[in-house]
């Protein structure tokens, strides 16, 4: 993919994530209409070159391989997600549709920073500081009864050759807000969200980057294991993210693939060294 997309990502989106990452704080001030409702839509990256207070955000982060470790943070995670890769459609400067169209492994991988003003302060750190897998595979439409209904998050974490679980097995059906319900929502996020607390006003990011026509969309982290919880990244470790046809493979066998870092092509997966 070019670099003309807009990153943005969905906090809060699947239960007990937030309050597991020390985030759940953060948007006690944020009102939502359901106690399931995800809190906000966050930026990760904005092709613009005339942002002038969230300039890092132009810097293009994700990569397939690896994750670059931040010059001043230590208390790094994986954040296993799905991606969806949409197109945006516009009307007179607003949103008025998201259509997805393909999908893929996700690492929103994340600096645990309690006291950061906004959301996008933990998620973009420079080049490498994300990840998204290389193998996008095709949305047949993001409805019930969707191939996407199929599919499973599974997430890895290798230290020394050795490799532990890091989050829980998660159904993609597991989301709080999922279809066209989430689509809705972060239309209206796109167009409304206001600058306050830990979000950003993104119509004003939107118009800054020329309303891209394209873009990709993490859309909740899964629970972390025990293990996930309380271990953070080092250098020379491997994250492994896959998101799997679990009516295809069973967790074992995806287990296995992680273990050998050789996956099947109709997994999305997400390998990255941590360098």
């Amino acid at each position: 993919m070019n670099n003309t997309f807009i990153g943005l990502g969905v906090a809060g989106n699947f239960a007990g994530h937030l309050e597991q990452a020390g985030e759940a704080a953060d948007f006690l001030q944020v009102k939502t209409v359901e106690a399931v409702q995800p809190k906000a839509i966050f930026p990760f990256y904005v092709p613009s070159e005339n942002l002038e207070e969230y300039q890092f955000l132009t810097t293009y982060p994700l990569s397939p391989s690896e994750i670059r470790f931040p010059n001043d943070a230590d208390n790094l995670q994986i954040e296993p997600e799905i991606a969806l890769i949409c197109e945006i459609q516009y009307s007179d400067g607003k949103v008025t549709a998201l259509l997805p169209t393909y999908f893929a492994a996700y690492n929103d991988c994340s600096i645990r920073r309690p006291n950061a003003r906004k959301i996008c302060e933990k998620k973009n750190w420079g080049e490498k500081s994300k990840g998204i897998s290389a193998n996008w595979l095709p949305l047949d439409h993001f409805n019930r009864g969707g191939v996407l209904d199929d599919f499973h998050i599974a997430c890895f974490h290798k230290r020394n050759s050795v490799m532990n679980e890091y989050g829980i097995d998660s159904p993609a059906m597991g989301y709080s807000y999922f279809h066209q319900k989430l689509l809705d929502w972060i239309i209206d996020r796109m167009n409304n969200q206001p600058d306050e607390g830990p979000m950003n006003h993104i119509a004003s990011l939107l118009k800054s980057a020329n309303y891209p026509k394209q873009a990709i969309i993490s859309i909740g982290a899964t629970r972390y294991t025990d293990f996930g919880e309380r271990n953070f990244l080092q250098i020379g470790d491997t994250s492994i993210v896959a998101v799997y046809n679990a009516k295809r493979y069973t967790h074992a066998q995806i287990a296995e693939m992680a273990e050998k870092e050789q996956f099947a092509e109709d997994i999305s997966a997400l390998i990255q060294r941590v360098i």
